[in-house]
């Protein structure tokens, strides 16, 4: 029986629930990027944790390796993404490579596990030079906790196996005896730990969970991690949370820490958390994220920048911060009802973390700028000008995995007899609403085009259905039972009552044109420049694509974008009107009076910005700058 993952339960004040499995991924593109995931992705990273020493670093404290410890502090947090990815997989599916992986992993961790709980190879080595929890700032014990927790919540509900949810709960129940009380001290450097407790709170009803995760996140703020190193402000310490209204410091922290916090207000229902949860997301959507949904435009200390500072060829956009931000969003939707944060959901899925794996599944990117020049050397792996195959510090690629082996409990939640739809693909969607059970079959090529139907298979009087129309949508028409109908559109969703009656067909028509943007004027960077957009899929010009060098060109916005020939899983390729801006092969001086345009039109070809870097390596822009008149 095929499982759906059931990444987040109901919380226990949500305006929305998420629903109890019931999400099952047809042959649409998210459907296609899960198979991938399983079929390639997945054993990858498995024979990577093996080659890389991941798995060798938790058998050298049993005997059963003499390799020495290698990899970062927190390599054990790869084996436990990659387990909760394989867990989640198995639910839909038995796979006898992905099995053997899970039942040698979990044994390996029950047999490394200390006494009293403890088990984190980097600090249980006999050659360690720290002990145990005496370097919050930098140990990340707590965040590879979190990322066991998570496996592990994983594995009780794909696969009702207990084996690594005991691991996990005697790990949590030293974290509550070591953090938890008014008198303990201490939190997380990285966050993660806290939104996992609070899941683990879900699953078992442990109030205990929820209380050190609520202890993590009020003390947060005195200071006290980074003296010394990069900041209190990069470890998201400078400021309690309640009184925070920017976002700052390392992205991928930041936003893990928002979507520990989110949970916890989901359960604790302190309003002050929920205020400052919204003035931070108003600050990163309109001053300190891409057009990608990527966030953090220091490569230093792989942070947000201050408010407009968006360089493109700087952009870090690190994979895993935009599935933090994902989380993020999809937390904040359930906590408001609020469907619009499922525009800036989709945007990141269809941008950025899209763009952080290759079309075959087995080679990543772990920034993602949105400019590439054609000189780029770069000797640090995270800012390569092509994908690796894996990485030093390789925190993205498991998380990929994760993200695609559970990306249907992100489609969809309810509302008492409302059924939400968040994001549109092929799917089978069953879900029990406050008077009954409802099911149905969504047909869509989106993001490909922006027709979606939805055949309602079970239904009942008075079942409602809302769907999401967002923002970027130039129009919308929808249908129920061939009939046109109108609804308002309010908060992004378009709400139709009665509706999900057994044999009803709705029909939504999102209108996608491509469409030329332009930056905020305070960007610098992007000053006089635009980039093209087609429903939520963001293009970029890129050189193989081109004969002329992408560098000398400029685009004319008035002049409409065709589409060529070529397409893509997530849209055609786009042709505009542009012009050459300077002769090819001369050398100029960085200052030069600006020089004319070629008289004679070029076509430039465009494509979505999330398939640029799967052939021959080559300069990349997402801005262009546009021609004056």
């Amino acid at each position: 029986m095929t499982v759906a993952a059931q990444p987040m339960a109901a919380p226990g004040r949500g305006a929305v629930a998420p629903l109890a499995g019931g999400v099952a991924l047809g042959d649409g593109l998210l459907g296609r990027w899960q198979r991938r995931n399983r079929a390639t992705t997945i054993p990858h990273g498995i024979e990577r944790l093996e080659t890389e020493g991941n798995l060798d670093n938790l058998r050298r404290l049993i005997g059963e390796s003499d390799a020495p410890f290698r990899g970062l502090v927190f390599a054990d947090s790869d084996v436990h993404k990659t387990l909760e990815a394989v867990a989640w997989e198995l639910g839909h599916g038995e796979d006898a490579r992905l099995r053997a992986f899970y039942e040698e992993a979990v044994a390996l961790l029950a047999r490394v596990q200390d006494d009293d709980g403890y088990l984190d190879s980097a600090f249980q080595r006999a050659d360690r030079e720290k002990e145990r929890w005496s370097d919050l700032t930098t140990g990340h014990e707590l965040y590879c906790a979190g990322h066991l927790i998570q496996a592990s919540i994983a594995a009780k509900r794909a696969l009702d196996d207990d084996r690594l949810l005991a691991i996990a709960t005697r790990v949590a129940d030293l974290i509550v005896r070591r953090f938890g009380g008014s008198a303990a001290e201490g939190y997380p450097g990285h966050p993660e730990v806290e939104y996992a407790l609070v899941e683990l709170f879900r699953l078992t009803g442990r109030r205990e969970y929820l209380d050190v995760a609520r202890a993590f996140v009020d003390r947060r703020g005195a200071g006290w991690l980074g003296r010394g190193g990069f900041g209190s402000s990069y470890y998201q310490d400078d400021t309690p949370v309640r009184e925070t209204a920017i976002m700052r410091g390392h992205a991928v922290r930041a936003l893990y820490l928002n979507s520990g916090v989110t949970d916890v207000y989901l359960e604790t229902g302190d309003e002050s958390l929920l205020s400052a949860l919204r003035a931070q997301w108003d600050d990163m959507v309109t001053r300190r994220s891409y057009l990608t949904g990527g966030t953090g435009s220091r490569h230093k200390d792989e942070a947000f920048g201050d408010a407009y500072e968006l360089p493109s060829e700087r952009a870090y956009a690190e994979t895993c911060a935009g599935i933090a931000a994902m989380h993020w969003a999809w937390r904040m939707y359930v906590a408001t009802g609020e469907l619009s944060y499922g525009d800036f959901f989709e945007t990141a899925l269809y941008n950025v973390v899209a763009d952080g794996i290759s079309e075959d599944g087995a080679a990543f990117f772990y920034s993602n700028p949105l400019q590439l020049r054609p000189d780029h050397v770069s000797g640090q792996q995270e800012a390569a000008a092509r994908r690796l195959d894996w990485y030093y510090c390789a925190c993205c690629p498991p998380n990929l995995m994760r993200t695609f082996a559970s990306i249907e409990g992100y489609l969809a939640a309810a509302r008492g007899n409302e059924l939400q739809l968040v994001q549109y693909t092929r799917a089978r969607i069953e879900a029990e609403l406050e008077g009954g059970r409802v099911a149905l079959d969504v047909d869509t090529e989106y993001p490909l085009d922006g027709r979606v139907r939805i055949s309602v298979i079970e239904g009942f009087p008075g079942a409602a259905l809302a769907l999401r129309v967002p923002a970027w949508a130039s129009g919308h028409r929808v249908s129920v039972g061939g009939g046109a109908v109108s609804a308002e559109l309010r908060g992004g969703a378009l709400r139709l009552p009665a509706v999900l009656v057994a044999g009803t067909v709705i029909e939504l028509e999102l209108d996608m044109p491509a469409q030329v943007l332009t930056g905020n004027a305070r960007i610098d960077a992007v000053r006089g420049a635009v980039a093209v957009r087609r429903g939520p899929i963001v293009y970029c010009l890129e050189q193989a694509d081109n004969d002329v060098d992408i560098d000398e060109v400029e685009v004319d916005p008035a002049r409409p974008l065709a589409a060529g020939q070529a397409a893509t899983p997530l849209g055609p390729v786009l042709v505009a009107t542009g012009a050459r801006r300077a002769p090819g092969g001369a050398l100029y001086s960085a200052w030069q009076a600006r020089p004319e345009a070629s008289d004679r039109p070029i076509a430039l070809t465009l494509r979505p910005y999330a398939t640029w870097g799967n052939g021959t390596p080559g300069a990349m822009r997402v801005w262009i700058p546009a021609s004056t008149g």
